[in-house]
């Protein structure tokens, strides 16, 4: 398999990964009522069912559709962007933006289908169904107050990996090398043929 082919797996399959995952995590609960309020961890953790009408952790500033048309537009300039500059992406860096795209990707399907699923409105319409939740409280302040989903975890880790390796993984410069160097064995040229025996400067 060539270099080329595996840095499109390394971003493709993470993106199908997170995408039937979290798919199914959210049918799942969606559709199972014993699962909607079930603590798992006594006083940490516990499946919590809600739908987010705004973005992430329960941010509201745009109505739903300006919001879903927003995350499907950033997410094709993530795409073009990706292919655009494949030459100069690493594999980990690839399979890093493919759980991005993927998670992206989990939540723009809840926006394009829930609203019809739920009979609340149409395509663009739908909320976010999210359902995990920490529900430690300290001082009477919850530590970690959003509900979130698989999603969620897919972009969240994947952004936190870019932060901490970022200057192992990140691509270099979108620089063709040849570019760099040819221009520099042309000046060596010149100044060869400059300093040829019999010329004068």
């Amino acid at each position: 398999m060539s270099l080329q082919n595996k840095k499109y797996l390394s971003l493709l399959v993470p993106i199908v990964f997170v995408l039937i995952i979290d798919q199914l995590t959210k049918y799942w609960v969606r559709t199972s009522p014993e699962l909607h309020r079930w603590e798992i961890i006594e006083g940490w953790f516990a499946f919590t069912y809600t739908q987010n009408p705004g973005m992430a952790m329960g941010m509201s500033w745009l109505s739903t559709p300006a919001i879903s048309i927003i995350a499907i537009l950033a997410t094709i300039g993530i795409f073009i962007y990706l292919f655009k500059t494949m030459d100069q992406a690493n594999i980990p860096y690839l399979l890093c933006m493919g759980f991005i795209l993927g998670g992206a990707l989990g939540n723009i399907t809840d926006r394009l289908v829930m609203g019809i699923i739920e009979g609340y409105g149409g395509v663009l319409d739908g909320h976010v169904v999210d359902f995990l939740h920490f529900t430690l409280v300290i001082g009477d302040r919850p530590v970690f107050p959003y509900i979130f989903n698989f999603a969620d975890v897919a972009i969240s880790t994947s952004i936190i990996v870019l932060l901490l390796f970022g200057k192992w993984i990140l691509p270099d410069e979108a620089v063709d090398k040849k570019e760099i160097e040819q221009p520099e064995i042309a000046e060596e040229m010149m100044g060869e043929k400059n300093n040829e025996p019999g010329e004068t400067a």
